[in-house]
């Protein structure tokens, strides 16, 4: 946008595989500038020496320094830490705080910061007038996008769902399940029916379908690819599968990022993007949502550039029209 002031971002927890994303996006936002990236543990490194696809696009120190001088702070903290470093910071009022933790999504706040839920394609017009933005959860995102349309026209029932991640879901520390060794040619559920992301999803659909309280049936998978996010839901529905693309595609009429597709998908046509795409099937009384999305950008630091769009009056897309790598 031609007359709009460059917006000076301060990351922290620049370490991480979502610090590392936000870094990329925002040294190609056209009116973005980083001021800081905040790392105790690597101060003094440049950013290249962990991330190192940054080498030869910019030659910025992690720091341990914080600054006020900002507009934006993005927290790319593990769960539970961006409490504590709020509760610990003294960060200016004027500054806008986009957390990807976990830790404000239910409504929570920490010294008189309230945190609106950051998901554009339910609440953009909330985003724009927002201070602090909680950034969805990765699973959450594909989820919600799959169901929310659903929700509004009243249709939703119980819902069976399952969603297969790619490693970098799990985060740079080293875990018995990211090893290469282990993750490699192989597969595997956990925390079945009872995922940490099932609680905003279910307060979202609640916004928009008051009174919902069939379960949200969730079956988490490790898969053995690196990033992006395939989910399959299926509900009971009378719809006919015209009638149902119809209200997706009018619900998702307007949201740049969030396409209905006609055809086939797969999950190459989203990674490195900030798209999220759907696909609809009917078999029977069942209606089949497909979601879509790169687990990096979308389900999360992609999201929270598009948030910070939406906060600062930018154009929604900005910096963020980033083409997926198909083969």
């Amino acid at each position: 946008m031609a007359d709009v002031k460059r917006i000076k971002a301060g990351i922290v927890g620049g370490a991480g595989y979502t610090g590392g994303e936000m870094i990329r996006l925002l040294l190609n936002h056209p009116d973005v500038t980083i001021s800081f990236v905040h790392s105790r543990s690597n101060a003094g490194n440049p950013l290249h020496a962990v991330h190192a696809d940054l080498l030869g696009e910019t030659d910025l120190l992690f720091t341990s320094e914080l600054s006020n001088d900002i507009d934006v702070m993005f927290l790319c903290l593990g769960h539970g830490e961006s409490r504590k470093f709020l509760e610990a910071t003294e960060v200016a009022s004027h500054v806008k705080v986009i957390d990807l933790s976990q830790d404000f999504r239910l409504g929570e706040t920490v010294k008189d910061r309230t945190f609106v839920y950051g998901l554009p394609e339910m609440q953009r017009e909330l985003i724009r007038e927002a201070n602090n933005i909680a950034n969805p959860g990765c699973f959450a995102t594909a989820i919600q996008l799959g169901l929310l349309p659903l929700a509004k026209a009243g249709l939703l029932q119980e819902v069976h769902t399952t969603g297969i991640t790619g490693s970098t879901g799990a985060g740079q520390s080293l875990q018995a399940t990211s090893h290469f060794t282990w993750r490699a040619s192989n597969i595997s559920t956990y925390k079945v029916l009872n995922h940490q992301h099932l609680k905003e999803i279910r307060r979202s659909l609640q916004l928009l379908q008051p009174g919902f309280s069939a379960p949200v049936n969730f079956v988490p998978v490790r898969g053995d690819f690196p990033r992006g996010i395939w989910v399959t839901s299926y509900l009971q529905s009378d719809l006919s599968l015209e009638a149902a693309v119809q209200l997706y595609k009018d619900y998702y009429a307007g949201h740049p990022f969030t396409h209905v597709s006609d055809r086939q998908i797969d999950l190459k046509q989203v990674v490195n993007t900030n798209k999220v795409l759907i696909q609809l099937e009917k078999a029977g009384d069942k209606l089949i949502i497909h979601s879509i999305e790169d687990n990096l950008l979308k389900g999360a630091s992609g999201q929270a550039v598009q948030n910070m769009n939406l906060l600062c009056g930018l154009e929604e897309t900005a910096g963020l029209r980033l083409k997926s790598i198909v083969f």
